[in-house]
């Protein structure tokens, strides 16, 4: 008996352009079609044409205008999670078949609070490199108390944590704040001790006042009226280098000047730090391997200090 069916020929399903995927993933991150556009090198119009062609094609809405935000409807972001991560593995993929040696090369977009990594964060990363040579680390400095979005990066170092469904969020460091200030500073001060302190210029930070380490220390509570201002505490950790005046600070960030004997902790106060440091990254994030191999180095570094085998005057 003759099957008379016509064979079935077996044919890929229609996908939709690469850019106009591209497109989805980027606006979706960035929340912005503006700033997609800026990433691809394209136009406004150019991704908004091909967001358009992709809610056509798929006969439903990817976006949705709030104000003058475009926010990705469920199906949008639960697409441009698939994408993201087929675009993430066929990368890999290409990176692994052009190498001729050695594991394929992950590069991870990374969000950090300047003062962590211009007095702790860089000066580390030689240790990164040779642990972790495969780690390529897109560094983005952030200076505000908020978090950015957390969907536009793989990694956020912040000051605030980030209480959204699908993010693990930890704390990076337990640590106090000490006074320090550089020896060619305390040299001009013979004899000096800690009750000599507001003798001396003091550096004001915005995010914490002197007067709680004051207190403590047994010290008149007065707050500085003159002097500096920092946002950044390594900009005001730089500054107590070069002699401008006394600083309190994280002794974790303060550690390593004060190795070096570029800075002495003054006397033996030590009060808690408002200001935590938390790691942050997305549930099931393509990069999740390479994520939690940089964080578990992270805490490697933090666990190897020992601040209180620091100098003090």
């Amino acid at each position: 008996m003759t099957d008379s069916r016509p064979p079935r020929h077996s044919r890929s399903p229609h996908l939709p352009p690469l850019q106009a995927l591209r497109a989805l993933e980027a606006a979706t991150r960035h929340r912005s079609f503006t700033r997609a556009a800026e990433e691809l090198a394209l136009t406004h119009s150019a991704i908004s044409h091909h967001i358009r062609a992709l809610e056509n094609n798929l006969g439903t809405k990817l976006f949705q205008r709030t104000g003058l935000s475009m926010t990705p409807t469920s199906a949008g972001t639960r697409l441009a999670e698939q994408v993201r991560g087929a675009l993430d593995q066929l990368e890999s993929a290409l990176r692994e078949a052009g190498s001729v040696s050695g594991p394929p090369v992950v590069q991870l977009q990374v969000s950090v609070m300047a003062d962590l990594a211009n007095a702790w964060l860089i000066r580390r990363l030689p240790s990164l490199h040779a642990q972790a040579p495969e780690l390529d680390l897109h560094l983005r400095l952030h200076a505000e108390i908020s978090p950015p979005d957390p969907y536009a990066v793989d990694v956020g170092i912040w000051h605030q944590r980030v209480d959204l469904p699908g993010f693990e969020c930890h704390n990076l460091i337990e640590d106090y704040v000490i006074a320090v200030a550089s020896p060619a500073l305390l040299a001009r001060y013979p004899g000096f001790t800690v009750a000599d302190l507001p003798r001396l210029p003091m550096l004001r930070f915005a995010l914490r006042p002197w007067r709680d380490w004051l207190l403590l220390a047994g010290l008149p509570p007065d707050e500085p009226v003159r002097g500096p201002i920092f946002q950044d505490a390594g900009l005001m950790l730089q500054s107590a280098v070069a002699g401008l005046g006394v600083a309190t600070a994280r002794a974790q960030l303060a550690h390593d000047y004060i190795a070096s004997g570029q800075l002495v902790q003054i006397g033996t106060t030590r009060i808690p730090s408002s200001l935590h440091y938390w790691v942050t990254w997305r549930e099931g994030n393509p990069r999740e391997k390479a994520i939690l191999r940089f964080h578990t180095w992270l805490k490697d570094q933090i666990a190897g200090i020992a601040p209180e085998n620091d100098a003090q005057l």
